[in-house]
């Protein structure tokens, strides 16, 4: 088992398997030039999977694959695989903006992939394509229809933001309902690699929109998730994801790595450690040695807090090395 510096259990690894993005989404990365981190600076597969066997090993029973974009990574698939075939039955599952699944839903359902958190901002072609940099949404449409197609359970993700999509909060709703898929709203996380113009919903604004149409029940976290969920009185749940509030990181069980082997306990904080010089020496019990000095350090909390946008911190880390 793995017990963090405060005394929590962390079973849940992210690996953000590539920095690049096929989207420049006005809250992640709007104004990064298309390039990408050269390729002899990622970990192979084979270095990653020898860490990923530390952290199972270690206790991690729920892993998930980010960018990024994931999908733009080749043989992401031979990756699960090998997860797959060293754990059967782990709770492994991927993060995506949905726009290349149409060619790789099946195979990624075939190499044991079992659930996909799928981006969607607006249900409006000019408004996604306002969000995402680009003209995504039909793109996107296909490859949520294509991943229910083959059998992989999907979760929709949707961030409002005030004057862009705010005015889609039911519609999304409604959208999830029909194909019976959960939506969760995100508040934005302010950080210094977005649109500085933007404004993002608070969780109880959001929660608002919802009542404007429905009665909602609170069912609270469940277990370390992040989502704080809510059910509908047609027996419909959804979840809002709310960093700034003050149990958020009561009882985070996650740890992150990038592509580059950086380890960070904290999606808030800068600080990491890397596991490149020993994974790529094979050294399993160096490996083993960082993570235990990073889940000693891991953070009690994030610095966001529940204040009005503008009085809040904002964070310097890139999402698209970490996922979000």
């Amino acid at each position: 088992m793995l017990i963090d510096g405060h005394g929590r259990e962390v079973n849940y690894l992210r690996i953000s398997v590539t920095e690049r993005c096929n989207f420049r989404c006005q809250y992640c990365m709007p104004e990064k030039p298309f390039s990408w981190v050269p390729k002899e600076n990622l970990l192979s597969f084979e270095e990653l999977f020898l860490f990923v066997k530390v952290a199972i090993d270690g206790g991690v029973n729920k892993i998930r694959l980010t960018g990024g974009e994931p999908l733009l990574r080749a043989d992401l698939d031979t990756f699960i695989k090998m997860i797959d075939e060293y754990k059967p039955g782990l709770d492994l599952a991927l993060t995506t903006n949905a726009y290349l699944l149409p060619q790789a839903a099946q195979r990624l359902k075939d190499a044991g992939l079992k659930r996909l958190n799928i981006s969607l901002d607006s249900l409006k072609a000019d408004v996604a394509a306002k969000i995402a940099g680009k003209d995504v949404l039909g793109q996107v449409f296909k490859g949520i229809d294509k991943a229910l197609e083959v059998g992989l359970k999907v979760k929709i993700n949707m961030v409002p933001l005030k004057g862009i999509n705010d005015d889609e909060i039911l519609d999304i709703l409604e959208y999830g309902k029909a194909r019976g898929i959960k939506v969760r709203f995100i508040e934005y996380m302010e950080n210094a690699h977005a649109d500085q113009a933007l404004k993002g919903m608070h969780g109880k604004e959001i929660l608002a929109k919802v009542k404007e149409k429905h009665m909602i029940k609170a069912l609270g976290r469940e277990g370390a998730s992040p989502s704080f969920n809510y059910l509908l009185e047609d027996g419909t749940e959804f979840g809002l994801i709310d960093p700034h509030k003050h149990d958020f990181c009561e009882n985070c069980n996650r740890i992150r790595l990038t592509a580059e082997g950086n380890l960070i306990p904290c999606l808030y904080f800068d600080e990491a450690l890397s596991i490149a010089e020993s994974v790529k020496k094979g050294d399993i019990q160096g490996a083993a040695d960082v993570l235990a000095k990073v889940l000693k350090d891991k953070p009690k909390e994030n610095r966001w807090s529940e204040e009005e946008l503008e009085d809040r911190e904002i964070s310097k880390r890139a999402f698209y090395e970490t996922g979000g």
